[in-house]
């Protein structure tokens, strides 16, 4: 077997956020009279951590307002952090089948909210590694979370394969020297992740997919 690590994406890849964090984002908004964001407002705008997040929002020198939005959207999401996110169909399915590979997700959200939303939802023991935002000293589309990934497995960057629904997994992963695949249900338009190795339709893709990988790379 050629691939003996896969690396999958949180939000947008295994599991469907956007209503809780677009419930929180406005409880965190709320006093200071911005209008009610839309799921479809969130989706435009996540993808680079909450701190960024907050910042597109709120303005990068707004220290003050942007520092008591953070802890206000960390107190209600931290409480309703799976409230309605649900895993991707097939998702649960695909990790049982998975045995054979060791397996890591890498998020731009925290590593403590990552691990209590893939704990919360059961999915949090089919993993061997978790890496959020706050976990290296930078986060994807920085190559560092998946070199530290490698590291820690003792895995070789061919042995490898990214799977994400963003243009900051797909750079990360080849600014790493993995392979990349990309979802095509997720959170960011199909000509935003059209540079990666390879697209899926649907989560249930992957197992044939990596064996076709590992086919080709020997």
């Amino acid at each position: 077997m050629s691939i003996q690590l896969v690396i999958f994406d949180l939000d947008g890849t295994l599991i469907d956020s956007r209503i809780d964090i677009t419930n929180a984002l406005n409880f965190a908004l709320e006093p200071y009279a911005f209008g009610q964001l839309s799921v479809e407002d969130t989706v435009k705008m996540v993808g680079e951590g909450i701190t960024r997040l907050i910042e597109k929002l709120v303005g990068e020198k707004e220290t003050s307002m942007k520092a008591d939005v953070t802890e206000r959207f960390l107190t209600y999401y931290t409480q309703h952090i799976i409230d309605y996110t649900r895993e991707y169909p097939g998702v649960r399915d695909v990790l049982e089948k998975l045995n054979a590979y060791k397996k890591a997700v890498i998020s731009n959200k925290r590593e403590s909210l990552s691990r209590q939303a893939l704990e919360g939802l059961g999915l949090l023991r089919y993993f061997d590694v978790i890496v959020g935002s706050d976990t290296t000293p930078e986060r994807k589309p920085s190559p560092l979370p998946i070199l530290k990934v490698l590291a820690d497995l003792h895995v070789y960057p061919r042995r490898a394969v990214i799977v994400g629904d963003s243009n900051y997994d797909v750079d990360a992963g080849k600014a790493a020297g993995i392979t990349t695949v990309a979802v095509t249900y997720g959170y960011r338009p199909r000509e935003v992740i059209a540079h990666a190795d390879y697209l899926i339709d649907r989560m249930t893709d992957l197992i044939s997919l990596l064996e076709r990988i590992g086919e080709v790379q020997g």
